[in-house]
């Protein structure tokens, strides 16, 4: 049985990928709010660790990582998703905001990331690989122009991952990037609803609007994304690393 890091667990996507490893994975969750971690802990079973901790927050992360240390935690891998700027068209925000962002969005998640690391121990002669999975947005790929910030952090994780490879790959520790396009978490769910009301649409034809310009017509899934991470740590991405995965249904049109 796997050991695996999940943060942002009790969101949307997160509790997708937490259902879909649960059964046959233990689980360390990781989130702000305790409540909620202890009742996703409830009903996924098993036994799972529930750790409330601020990824953004310095101290908050060195007690974590001392956790791990104290119980001696062994991870086989993470799914790490940082906090992600919302919309923004400002390409030139005050260097408060920069500071806030990169704390909260890159560094205080980079910081956790590494102490993740030092308690990974794979052993590529007997085929055992540890994985690490962060997961982003398209405008690590393309820019998007209403996501002035997120088109900085999420590049800057791309460069972050690639650079990680080349460091832990001699170690067998895999680094890949999962970048989302529009992905139907039940707060996006609840976005478009509101946006349909406004227009007096259905949620069927504002979906329909939205996803015009999306090849495969459709927004994903949260138990896709699932999918996709879960096969990101299985043998799988053996032979994969320091990859951009875009997750968007073909809307990016870069080669």
């Amino acid at each position: 049985m796997a050991t695996y890091l999940i943060t942002g667990a009790t969101g949307g996507i997160g509790e997708a990928i937490c259902r879909r490893l649960a059964p046959l994975h233990s689980l360390i969750l990781v989130a702000r709010d305790q409540a909620r971690l202890d009742a996703l802990a409830m009903t996924l079973g098993g036994g799972h660790r529930a750790w409330a901790t601020d990824i953004g927050e310095d101290r908050a992360i060195n007690a974590f990582t001392a956790r791990m240390e104290s119980e001696q935690v062994t991870l086989d891998g993470v799914v790490l998703m940082p906090p992600q700027p919302h919309s923004d068209d400002d390409p030139m925000p005050s260097p408060d905001v920069w500071r806030h962002l990169f704390q909260v969005s890159f560094i205080g998640p980079l910081a956790l990331l590494k102490g993740a690391v030092a308690r990974m121990n794979p052993d590529p002669a007997q085929g055992h690989r540890a994985k690490i999975v962060i997961i982003s947005g398209i405008s690590s790929a393309q820019v998007l122009s209403h996501y002035a910030t997120a088109n900085v952090i999420r590049t800057a994780w791309v460069g972050e991952a690639k650079t990680l490879a080349f460091a832990l790959g001699k170690r067998g520790i895999h680094v890949n990037t999962l970048s989302l396009g529009g992905t139907l978490s039940p707060w996006y769910r609840e976005k478009l609803e509101m946006k349909a009301q406004k227009n007096g649409n259905s949620f069927e034809a504002q979906l329909a609007i939205e996803t015009d310009n999306v090849p495969l017509r459709k927004y994903g899934k949260p138990e896709e994304v699932a999918t996709v991470v879960e096969g990101l740590l299985s043998p799988f991405s053996d032979h994969m690393t320091g990859l951009n995965i875009l997750h968007d249904g073909g809307f990016t049109r870069a080669y």
